[in-house]
């Protein structure tokens, strides 16, 4: 399915049911009075956040998003029938943003599964000439309307919420390891952004536990101003727990072996200085592109400078299972980080 994470929709809730003008007429009761029933409550839209959609496919081309209206009363005192509600699922990381005349302001912010809001309230039933019965009005002819739907303009923005986000520049790499570790299968080629969409893979190992790994986008230098595939991808960053940050050894300079990391480091740092702080784990890759000497000489670089950086082959999978493992164990140390500051325990 392709990856879709933003889609403009139009959402209608329901109309409230006519009241209903009736007089009840039955033999040997005379003057049986007014008997009209209320209209039904026209149905709500909701929007609920789901694990189980990881896009906004299907709402790229389903524009058009109702409730059913309720039903007019009818005589015998009969309610008409309460429309039914409709109900949007969205995946978990869904923002909605609400659109008007004066631009669009941010209305709901899906974080958690099953999270939900009710977006448009449905019309309210019209009542029927039963209630305006009263001592100086014993025949009214009249009923109230249904009241009308809600129609809005809303655009939704899926930033992908990810354990891991696999970051790189392009032609890293990236594509290959998470085709490694899950069931994705994302286009993989020898040339530079071959990945135009982020991919998602959910690792599972024998405890049952779930590593949802998140393909970002290749990213240039200028990113953070919209260069390359720009912030359209770099939003998907800010959802991640912890980012794996995969370089060519093809990149990798001697002199200056973290000059190629630092190059997104900073259009992260641009871009949001909290996306620059989250835990990282640091990977060089396609160690099968280079000799023994260079492998060597690349290893004792980054030695020197005291850093933990891994070295793998995604193509061959030589160091995959290593780089795998530590991102098990920092998927662990974040998301105690993450309870302790719920807990409060943490500033």
């Amino acid at each position: 399915m392709r990856f879709v994470d933003e889609a403009k929709i139009i959402i209608r809730s329901g109309s409230g049911g006519q009241g209903c003008v009736s007089f009840r007429r039955e033999k040997y009761v005379p003057r049986g009075g007014p008997d009209g029933g209320d209209g039904g409550k026209g149905g709500d839209v909701i929007l609920r956040a789901t694990g189980k959609l990881l896009t906004l496919y299907d709402y790229r081309h389903a524009s058009i998003q109702e409730a059913e209206s309720g039903r007019p009363g009818a005589g015998r005192l009969c309610y008409g029938r309460a429309g039914e509600d409709k109900v949007i699922e969205v995946p978990i990381g869904t923002q909605v943003y609400e659109e008007s005349d004066g631009g669009e302001r941010l209305i709901a912010d899906f974080t958690e599964e099953g999270q939900e809001i009710v977006i448009a309230e449905g019309g309210r039933g019209g009542k029927g000439n039963a209630h305006f019965k009263s001592s100086t009005m014993q025949v009214p002819r009249f009923a109230q309307p249904g009241e009308p739907g809600v129609e809005k303009y809303v655009r939704l923005e899926l930033k992908v919420f990810a354990d891991a986000g696999l970051l790189g520049l392009p032609n890293a790499g990236k594509s290959t390891f998470i085709s490694r570790i899950s069931a994705a299968r994302p286009k993989i080629a020898a040339y530079p952004f071959t990945t135009l969409a982020p991919n998602l893979g959910v690792v599972i190992d024998e405890a049952d536990r779930k590593l949802v790994v998140a393909d970002i986008p290749g990213l240039i230098e200028g990113a953070h101003s919209g260069l390359g595939l720009g912030h359209t991808f770099l939003r998907h960053v800010e959802r991640s727990r912890f980012l794996v940050h995969i370089l060519s050894i093809e990149d990798v300079n001697v002199e200056d072996p973290l000059a190629g990391f630092h190059i997104l480091d900073d259009e992260l740092r641009q871009f949001d200085p909290e996306l620059a702080e989250k835990p990282q784990l640091r990977v060089v890759n396609k160690i099968d592109l280079a000799d023994e000497e260079r492998l060597t000489a690349v290893r004792e670089a980054f030695d020197r400078l005291g850093l933990r950086v891994y070295f793998m082959s995604a193509l061959n999978e030589t160091g995959v299972a290593e780089v795998l493992d530590a991102m098990w164990a920092l998927h662990q140390t974040t998301l105690k980080d993450a309870s302790k500051t719920e807990d409060g325990t943490i500033d």
